[in-house]
């Protein structure tokens, strides 16, 4: 026997032992013009994951109660919101959110404010508002705990250099963190060039300290905090191969194919290439699993089947909008089988995966650009 032959009937054998999931579809919200960044959290503590949706074409951040998905406005009077992110700083069950907004894609054009929203008693009602720190382009916010303390710090990755410009963008671009109080910018690094789209959160050592994974215009790199207060980074990847600008990564996400761990990406910059990136003798080795996309936005990762292998889920907003399914079917995550989530109904500019129902399983949620729109997909279990 071929294989070849060999190996796709391995495939098929493993297709049948560990069926996909199968979603249901719940539409949430549709007028939500500029839709950009769907975020998990619970924002009233009664245990139930909550969902925030960030939509740049609006002034009011809105969220969305788990299990009604009543809507309620977090704060409004908001221009060009751009990323978010919601972490308990202070203990009382309920995070804070830091809010990214003033955002324009040219330098000269953005303030790039960065404020902090806390809320007042009622989660329901409106929350406070403050500005902590002024920024040009800061485009993606994410927690991290970067030491290991348990006591996570905002990290601000910035979409350029203040002196970029289109269509090359050449500048380095900065990275910095703040800590919860203080909110006092530090720098990380200003190493990564051109765009900085992607950033990923992830305990890439197993010793309990986040580092940082950056997708740009340089490709994809990874920041770890030392003890002795020092940053150190390592170029994992240079990114599509392509001249510049059509070089380097767009967005990033980490998964595990057992114990196997990969690197999903979208390249170049809202890029058409699905690529898995999984590691050899020290080595990154790249493969385009689909180069169909039209506009890609969004990557993430999950066991949708309970399989121990996690799928990738990824969105595109151009021509065609659909959100996609990528299961592997080997142990060296080489082989990759497509399937639709959603086809023509959401631009997703943004999707999140959590346990939406408390069943066990995970769920998929996506924000629409073009679309407006925001849906939950409900993972029904095994075909």
């Amino acid at each position: 026997m071929r294989p070849a032959t060999l190996l796709l009937l391995l495939s098929l054998a493993l297709n049948a032992a560990n069926p996909a999931a199968k979603f249901r579809e719940h539409v949430l919200a549709t007028d939500l013009k500029g839709g950009y960044q769907v975020v998990v959290a619970d924002l009233n503590h009664d245990g139930k994951p909550d969902i925030i949706a960030l939509a740049s074409g609006m002034h009011d951040l809105l969220w969305f109660e788990n299990p009604t998905w009543q809507r309620h406005i977090l704060a409004s009077g908001l221009n060009h919101m751009i990323n978010l992110a919601a972490w308990d700083t202070d203990g009382d069950g309920i995070p804070e959110i830091v809010l990214a907004h003033e955002f324009a894609n040219e330098a000269k054009n953005s303030i790039g404010i960065v404020s902090l929203l806390r809320h007042n008693g009622d989660p329901a009602q409106p929350w406070s508002i403050m500005e902590i720190d002024r920024l040009t382009t800061s485009h993606r916010l994410r927690w991290a705990d970067i030491d290991g303390s348990g006591r996570k710090v905002l990290v601000d990755a910035p979409l350029t250099g203040a002196h970029a410009s289109a269509p090359d963008y050449r500048d380095r671009v900065p990275l910095v963190y703040y800590r919860p109080g203080e909110w006092k910018r530090k720098l990380i690094a200003a190493d990564n060039e051109g765009v900085q789209h992607g950033i990923y959160i992830v305990d890439w050592d197993g010793n309990g300290r986040d580092a940082i994974l950056t997708a740009s215009f340089s490709g994809i790199d990874l920041y770890r905090y030392g003890k002795d207060g020092a940053w150190m980074r390592t170029e994992i990847a240079q990114g599509n191969p392509s001249p510049w600008p059509k070089c380097g990564a767009s967005d990033i996400a980490v998964g595990h194919i057992g114990k196997r761990r990969y690197i999903a990406a979208i390249e170049p910059w809202h890029g058409n290439q699905v690529v898995v990136y999984t590691e050899s003798g020290g080595k990154w080795q790249r493969d385009i699993i689909d180069s169909s996309l039209i506009d890609g936005h969004t990557i993430w990762t999950g066991d949708l089947n309970s399989d121990g292998r996690d799928e990738i889920v990824a969105g595109y907003r151009g021509k065609g909008r659909q959100v996609l399914i990528y299961s592997c079917q080997d142990k060296q995550a080489k082989h990759w089988t497509r399937t639709v989530l959603d086809d023509g109904g959401m631009g997703a500019a943004a999707c999140a995966i959590a346990d939406l129902n408390s069943d066990g399983r995970p769920d998929i949620t996506c924000i629409g650009s073009v679309t407006t729109n925001l849906k939950w997909y409900e993972n029904l279990g095994r075909k």
